[in-house]
């Protein structure tokens, strides 16, 4: 089943991933664009045997400006933890399951036709991902917490008060009856200062 999963990688992923500008190194592709690292990364199962080889396609997105904003150090070669926008490919490509499997039962024509149907679709879109306000679009939609300090940052740097506000009321909405919120609003309430802008309270 291992060799199943290699020959797959090597017939099939990487010619896949050269076609689109990616480069590979071990299990990672790697992308690079003008302020941003596009990322795939494919994880093996700690539990796999001999007959049975489970996988996960973990996708990622790198922002140079983002990592300026956290005050961190710019990598030129960042790994899939390193990345502000992160998510397993069935998040992005519903059509795909989060994790994938090879017994002896397997119709490999199928599992490669789906793996490679569901990663079209991440560079699809990775295609409208152009830059760390994407990132951050992407995340104030949720509303996520994820990367919340560094997405009020960022708005409240390029003046948009308006759209750093209706996260907020978003964020407080989804999250102000939990009761870690107190923590991330203190935190929320901080940098709005910083740039001078009123804070409202939930």
């Amino acid at each position: 089943m291992q060799q199943l999963f290699n020959d797959m990688i090597k017939q099939d992923v990487k010619p896949f991933f050269a076609k689109h500008g990616f480069a590979k190194k071990s299990l990672n592709f790697n992308k690079k664009a003008e302020n941003l690292i596009y990322m795939f990364n494919f994880q093996k199962s700690s539990g796999n045997s001999a007959d049975h080889v489970m996988f996960y396609v973990n996708c990622g997105i790198y922002s140079a400006e983002l990592a300026q904003i956290q005050s961190r150090e710019i990598l030129k070669a960042p790994s899939e933890v390193d990345c502000h926008f992160r998510a397993r490919i069935g998040e992005i490509a519903a059509s795909v399951p989060d994790r994938f499997s090879i017994t002896p039962d397997t119709n490999m024509e199928d599992l490669r036709t789906a793996l490679l149907r569901g990663l079209e679709e991440v560079i699809h879109f990775y295609d409208t991902m152009t830059s760390a306000r994407s990132i951050v679009d992407y995340y104030t939609a949720g509303p996520f917490l994820h990367l919340g300090e560094e997405s009020f940052q960022l708005l409240l740097q390029s003046n948009d008060v308006a759209e750093a506000e209706h996260y907020l009321k978003a964020l407080q909405e989804k999250y102000g009856t939990e009761q870690r919120w107190a923590i991330f609003e203190n935190k929320y309430e901080t940098i709005f200062n910083k740039y001078g802008v009123e804070f409202e309270k939930r």
